[in-house]
């Protein structure tokens, strides 16, 4: 067995098969962005600019998160179709287990193409908050690289009997963890290269395409990633138009296969000055994080990603995660106020606005709009 992974990085043969899928993919992206789609692209100099000062490990000092609405099944991977090419193989994002996971050729394929298995709560009991895809993102933004034998996912789970699985098939480094005690994935996080990374993510959750170019609310698993890493994360806000026309939820036979000759476009905003605008919030999170582990000896000297149930769930936290979230909404707000669109309103970004859709899940709203729960 070739046992060329170190601490600093993946096997050769790991990291090879990894950049072929996300430039294979990508480029398949662009040639469709390119020459059967009108694609446009706003912001993409000052984001490019950001991306080469980040080339490097060492020239990274802090993550970087982008965050956006989200309108369709093919939002990630063909949005990055638009961004030069050695920038293709750069983000890591989050990928519901249900349905990127549900076998082994696709578990690997999006492993390889750098996704995080999340366990979505309507669809597992071990989503939450508090699951090991969390854990992985918020490393991945801070310095590594992380132990993997203290992952932990949500408190019902007991400790992991498998963390130590090796699953690089080129390596016999032990760089494992699991998300329901059974399964086993890539830990990038054990790994140097992968300090202060790229992480984006859609916050929505769920596909929403609606007529009036609305956002539902975003959930909180935002303010984790904000809040905890070592660093506070440099924050770029996207606003995407047009994916929901190639890939619309209302679309028949064949739906697999995206529809050409839309008009798209991808607006990066400005990055964030984040010390001025989450600063204050992360300095309260630190506080009640010290007070919470001063008093609860079970919240002491957890590792980097890891919270303890008090803190998961403590009245303080909730509301400090509600404050970082609409915030970062109102970020991408901003952004989409830039392309000409009317304000919303106020209510769009609450839960309670979205809680009167009663017990459909998703498909044709009683607002026109159509969801999908992905």
């Amino acid at each position: 067995m070739d046992s060329n992974a170190t601490a600093d990085c993946p096997s050769l043969p790991w990291r090879a098969f990894s950049n072929t899928t996300m430039w294979g993919v990508a480029g398949l992206c662009r040639g469709f962005l390119s020459a059967l789609c009108h694609a446009e692209c706003h912001g993409k100099e000052e984001f490019t600019q950001l991306l080469d000062s980040r080339k490097e490990t060492s020239q990274r000092t802090k993550g970087l998160i982008t965050v956006s609405n989200h309108i369709s099944v093919m939002d990630d991977p063909l949005l990055w179709g638009i961004l030069p090419m050695r920038f293709w193989n750069k983000r890591w994002s989050f990928g519901s287990y249900d349905i990127c996971y549900q076998t082994r050729p696709l578990s690997l394929f999006f492993t390889m193409g750098k996704v995080l298995p999340c366990h979505r709560s309507a669809h597992s009991k071990f989503g939450g908050l508090g699951q090991p895809a969390m854990t992985e993102a918020i490393r991945l933004l801070s310095k590594g690289p992380f132990p993997v034998d203290h992952h932990r996912a949500a408190p019902e789970l007991q400790r992991w009997s498998r963390q130590n699985v090796c699953v690089d098939p080129f390596s016999d480094m032990s760089v494992a963890y699991t998300t329901d005690g059974e399964d086993s994935h890539l830990a990038p996080s054990a790994y140097s290269c992968n300090s202060n990374s790229w992480v984006h993510i859609f916050p929505e959750g769920k596909i929403h395409q609606s007529p009036r170019k609305t956002m539902r609310y975003f959930k909180w698993g935002i303010a984790r990633l904000i809040l905890e890493p070592q660093e506070c994360p440099d924050v770029v806000p996207m606003w995407i138009e047009g994916f929901d026309d190639v890939m619309h939820e209302s679309r028949e036979f064949p739906r697999f296969l995206p529809r050409p000759g839309k008009r798209v476009s991808v607006t990066f905003g400005s990055k964030v000055d984040s010390e001025s605008v989450f600063g204050e919030m992360r300095s309260r999170w630190q506080k009640l994080r010290a007070k919470v582990e001063k008093s609860n000896p079970d919240s002491r000297d957890l590792p980097v990603g890891v919270l303890s149930d008090e803190l998961l769930t403590h009245k303080e936290a909730v509301e400090l995660r509600k404050e970082v979230t609409l915030k970062v909404r109102n970020l991408v707000l901003e952004v989409r106020r830039s392309r000409g669109l009317p304000d919303e309103d106020p209510k769009e970004g609450l839960v309670d606005t979205w809680l009167e859709e009663g017990h459909k899940r998703e498909g044709h709203m009683k607002d026109d709009s159509w969801v999908r729960d992905i």
